[in-house]
């Protein structure tokens, strides 16, 4: 098992290059095989779910042809399975956008129930709530979801809460409806406005993704695109709050800091300078930050997945935080590794109370998930002493090379996968 090893009290200083965001990848993909034409997509991020998701893909008989680590093309038309292995599902969650895209286009579907980070429930009546609306039966027997229908049919969905998997997966399955499709209470998220505009690049008829009603006019096929993928504001954001923990001063370059203005927000609140230009921003922190009060919200709220970082940064800031959880019940999984670095958090039902400790030391704790994973590495770096953080393959699947950007700022970290090497990691840096 790999483990990253870190010395902490570097401040993090330089700059930083952020790739495509994962959570639109992952949608994208699945898209893609809508058309029976060829797709190119690059700025593709590669990491672990990415990967697994294009093995789904090429495992129903889908062309995939990775051109480098960034860019694949896609071709649909020689699809033979209409039903995604277990074996890919419980790995990733997001496997499940295959559902909306077979739907759509073969106007049927079979796959198993989503696993993914253990963060909570997710559950996915909603999406299942969605295709019946559009006409298709769906049943859940051993394991598995099957949705089929004679014609898709576009209808007014309204969804009891925003989701973003919902939100799209029903606007894939829609895409290739009969008429008009109105979805209501719709997720705003920058990756929802994403593939909306990837399925439009194809030829679909959306219009109003970023809003909360999204209205779809369905096609009959989809053509081919070349497409890139926006950058990824949670891999960003977690840079800028890595520069914040270590009293640093970072360029975060390729984002779009309109995607970034609750996480700016938040850094100006404790005391941090965050610079905005056209495609970066620069925070630079240079003295010990001060409490505030987060509440997650769907976007443009502050992003569930930039919680753990958030709470790391508020444990070494002075005086008594607060963290509350509106999206997912069991994302304070992390609290307990963050203790054991000297961290002084309370959690009560979902909100976590924090009182500031002068800083963090150095212990050996393991990711719980994919961004609690990188909060505590983010901890790491801000501690005294050497830290180890085991079970990275959770921080593997949403960060591409994330302990070489961090080096490249001046972090002391390495992967590492045997007690010898941390041994002596731990020499060369004592």
């Amino acid at each position: 098992m790999e483990q990253y090893v870190i010395k902490g009290g570097n401040p993090l200083v330089g700059e930083v290059e952020i790739g495509g965001a994962k959570n639109a990848a992952l949608a994208i993909l699945a898209a893609s095989i809508m058309a029976d034409e060829t797709v190119t997509i690059d700025n593709l991020p590669d990491v672990r779910d990415i990967n697994v998701l294009l093995e789904a893909i090429k495992g129903i008989g889908a062309i995939v042809d990775r051109l480098d680590a960034h860019t694949v093309k896609i071709n649909g038309s020689t699809i033979s399975g209409m039903s995604v292995d277990y074996e890919y599902i419980k790995k990733i969650r997001a496997s499940y956008y295959l559902l909306g895209a077979l739907l759509g286009k073969y106007k049927r579907a079979e796959v198993a129930l989503p696993g993914g980070c253990d963060i909570g429930s997710r559950p996915i009546d909603l999406h299942l709530k969605g295709f019946r609306a559009l006409g298709a039966t769906v049943d859940i027997q051993h394991g598995l979801i099957a949705a089929q229908a004679e014609h898709l049919k576009g209808t007014h969905i309204y969804l009891d809460k925003v989701s973003v998997g919902a939100t799209i997966n029903i606007m894939m399955a829609a895409a290739m409806a009969e008429g008009k499709t109105i979805i209501e209470n719709a997720a705003k998220e920058p990756h929802v406005v994403d593939v909306a505009n990837f399925l439009n690049s194809m030829g679909a008829g959306i219009r109003g993704a970023g809003t909360d009603v999204i209205r779809i006019v369905g096609v009959e096929k989809l053509h081919k695109t070349e497409y890139s993928i926006i950058p990824d504001q949670i891999e960003a954001g977690t840079f800028m709050f890595a520069a914040a923990a270590t009293r640093g001063d970072v360029t975060v370059k390729n984002v779009i800091p309109k995607h970034l203005e609750a996480t700016t927000a938040k850094l100006l609140e404790v005391g941090c300078e965050v610079e905005e230009f056209d495609d970066a921003v620069r925070v630079v922190c240079a003295k010990r930050m001060h409490h505030t009060q987060v509440t997650t919200l769907p976007y443009p709220g502050f992003p569930t997945d930039m919680q753990p970082q958030m709470a790391v940064i508020l444990g070494i800031a002075e005086g008594t935080s607060t963290v509350t959880e509106s999206i997912f019940e069991n994302r304070f999984k992390y609290v307990d590794e963050l203790t054991r670095m000297g961290a002084n958090i309370k959690v009560e039902s979902n909100i976590a109370i924090i009182t500031g400790v002068e800083g963090y030391t150095g212990a050996r704790v393991s990711a719980p998930d994919l961004r609690a994973g990188a909060a505590l590495v983010i901890a790491g770096l801000a501690a005294e002493g050497i830290t180890i953080v085991d079970d990275i393959y959770y921080v593997e699947r949403g960060y591409e090379h994330f302990e070489e950007k961090l080096a490249s700022l001046g972090a002391q970290i390495e992967k590492v996968s045997s007690e010898k090497e941390i041994q002596k990691f731990t020499l060369k840096v004592s």
